[in-house]
């Protein structure tokens, strides 16, 4: 960890054969990092509340922020640079994890060492495995590396390219091409004995027109999985990759050990003259076949005849997994839309019975306009990818003629906007209800394969389950990213609802993760104070909730001998509470809320607080 010639506060691998700076990213700017270049100072601080400054404009504070302990700040062997607080457990002094600066293990470089690639699980923790045609150099020590078992220089029509899916090795490109297709890379790398493979992928850079690019590597180095679609292809000789069959590699699915050789096994068998039995199977052999046939060409006679009766007003090009069901059944499950539950903009909500006897929330979505039919197709082609238990789960969709519905678990308790209104629920609750939800926009924005954002976080789509567990729903104003494409979010409209909109929005800057940030401040300031935040006849004047709840926080900071906690919570609500865990949410709320986008956490970074909190 060192400050570079420009000021920039970094982590760089440095080994013998190589030196690269892993952090803050390589390929973003320093102003995008939020960093200031060419600093007089260079200095860096961990000061005893947990806040930690730099000369170059970054900070941050750790999850225990505000508390007495006592704290180092060091660089462990894997290369990753953590914040440690000594608390206290009942079997001793123990440290434990309050920042951290990579949150994504496989992306620190040198990790795995060349030729290997680093894979993460939750349940397995990191691991390093070797390529196909490649064998580890030290099994004691996974980040030496992996070492070739075969010659690289070999003629072009003695080698061939296997695919891994969803892998990327990060630099050591020689050569980058542009609109090139897969042949045309394989035809480059093949000309190239120093050629080891190449990385394929889709929309490099959209100012350079660039649709397709492929990078020839002579290294392969920091390799890791990615969530989009990008491919890495492995030059090996043919007979190796004849043994592993062409297999495209998913997830987690590599292996350590060295490649089994095909071998053709060849048997003898004794001439028969008698042909007779030989002939008999196979006549049997024609008829089965024929049968099978008609089969085939009577079901898909009836099957086109039947889809040609369904009335096809509007493409929907939503492919999902989960079960289309027709109009009139779900006419019949809701007793022909009676029982009415809810009811938005665009949309009406049902109580339904299925033919499964499942209780169900029928959504009928209003598709006269434009927006009802976008809103319809972002929300089918959204929630089917996602699966989190603070997600409601939607059992299927119907797209028929002019009908657009679709149709989810059924919340018992409704929406928290409704038992906020009400006053059924008590702190502990609350305190239940802004962990579980804070955990599902975390899992949309970094553990999803895509890239989502949910653009429309407020009380009315938070739904309570019969336990009051939260699950975040309505992603009928989500968009839907590739990861590639997070740098460029662009929208054609302003999304969400008034009140819990992030400045973003106002003001035409890059969309990102953090509006939903904003609006999950907003929400958790709401449960705690009861107020809606357009409300402003409030007991201090024409103030919206937010700068109210800063102003009253500031004021009362100022003076010591009384606390602030008990003027701004709602005194409807009931059930005892901490105060120093409503003092510390409140601080986590104002910290999501902040107009700078740089300045609010991440979602995984407010679970972590929120966890810790309730640790206390």
């Amino acid at each position: 960890m060192f400050f570079d010639a420009d000021g920039i506060l970094r982590l760089i691998y440095d080994a013998l054969e190589t030196t690269t700076i892993y952090w803050p990213h390589p390929s973003s700017l320093s102003w995008e990092a939020g960093r200031l270049q060419y600093m007089y100072n260079r200095r860096a601080m961990l000061d005893s509340d947990g806040r930690f400054n730099s000369s170059d404009g970054w900070k941050f504070r750790s999850a225990d922020f505000g508390m007495a302990r006592q704290r180092i700040m060091r660089m462990d062997v894997d290369g990753n640079v953590r914040v440690y607080s000594l608390v206290e457990h009942e079997s001793g002094m123990k440290l434990e994890v309050q920042w951290q600066a990579m949150s994504q293990p496989c992306k620190i470089h040198g990790i795995c060492g060349p030729n290997s690639l680093c894979t993460y699980s939750r349940d397995s923790g990191r691991e390093c495995r070797c390529l196909p045609g490649y064998t580890i150099v030290n099994p004691r020590d996974p980040s030496s590396g992996c070492e070739l078992q075969f010659n690289t220089t070999c003629l072009q029509d003695e080698c061939d390219f296997i695919e891994l899916r969803h892998v990327e090795f990060y630099a050591y490109d020689v050569r980058l091409h542009a609109n090139y297709t897969i042949d045309d890379c394989k035809w480059d790398c093949l000309r190239d004995n120093a050629c080891l493979g190449f990385q394929y992928g889709y929309g490099l850079n959209q100012n350079l027109g660039i649709s397709t690019y492929c990078c020839i590597k002579t290294w392969l180095q920091n390799g890791y999985e990615l969530g989009h679609d990008h491919s890495m292809y492995i030059k090996l000789p043919k007979r190796l990759v004849s043994s592993f069959k062409q297999k495209t590699v998913g997830k987690s699915s590599f292996a350590d050990c060295p490649p089994t050789m095909l071998t053709t096994i060849t048997r003898s068998y004794e001439q028969n003259n008698d042909i007779k039995p030989l002939g008999i199977i196979m006549v049997f052999g024609c008829v089965i076949g024929f049968i099978e046939i008609v089969c085939i060409v009577v079901f898909w006679y009836f099957s086109t005849k039947q889809l040609s009766k369904i009335d096809r007003i509007s493409y929907f090009p939503a492919a999902t997994t989960f079960r289309k069901i027709t109009y009139s059944e779900l006419k019949k499950a809701s007793c022909n839309f009676r029982d009415e539950i809810g009811r938005g903009g665009t949309s009406i909500v049902y109580k339904g019975r299925l033919s499964d006897n499942r209780i169900a929330a029928i959504k009928r979505l209003n598709v006269t306009s434009h927006h009802g039919e976008a809103e319809f197709q972002a929300e089918i082609s959204t929630i089917w990818r996602v699966n989190h238990m603070n997600l409601i789960e939607t059992w299927g969709y119907c797209a028929e003629g002019k009908h657009r519905l679709v149709v989810y678990e059924y919340m018992e308790n409704g929406s928290l906007a409704e038992n906020l209104k009400n006053g059924k629920l008590d702190w502990a609750t609350l305190l239940d209800i802004a962990t579980g939800t804070a955990k599902g926009l975390s899992y949309l924005h970094e553990e999803s394969l895509e890239w989502v954002l949910h653009c429309d976080v407020k009380p009315h789509n938070i739904l309570l389950d019969a336990n009051y567990s939260p699950k975040v729903a309505d992603f009928g104003l989500s968009r839907l990213f590739d990861r590639s494409d997070i740098g460029h979010s662009n929208f054609s409209m302003i999304r969400g609802t008034r009140g819990y909109m992030a400045p973003e929005w106002v003001f035409n800057l890059p969309i990102t993760s953090k509006v939903d940030v904003f609006s999950y401040g907003v929400v958790v300031l709401e449960m705690i104070t009861g107020l809606s935040p357009l409300s402003k006849n409030q007991a201090n004047g024409e103030v919206e909730l937010i700068e109210w709840v800063r102003s009253r926080v500031r004021e009362l900071d100022r003076n010591r001998m009384e606390c602030w906690v008990e003027k701004i919570v709602d005194p409807s609500i009931s059930g005892k509470y901490d105060r120093t865990v409503i003092e510390n949410l409140v601080r986590i709320a104002l910290q999501c809320v902040e107009e700078d986008r740089e300045a609010r956490p991440s979602m995984s970074q407010v679970v972590s607080m929120l966890l810790h909190v309730r640790s206390i």
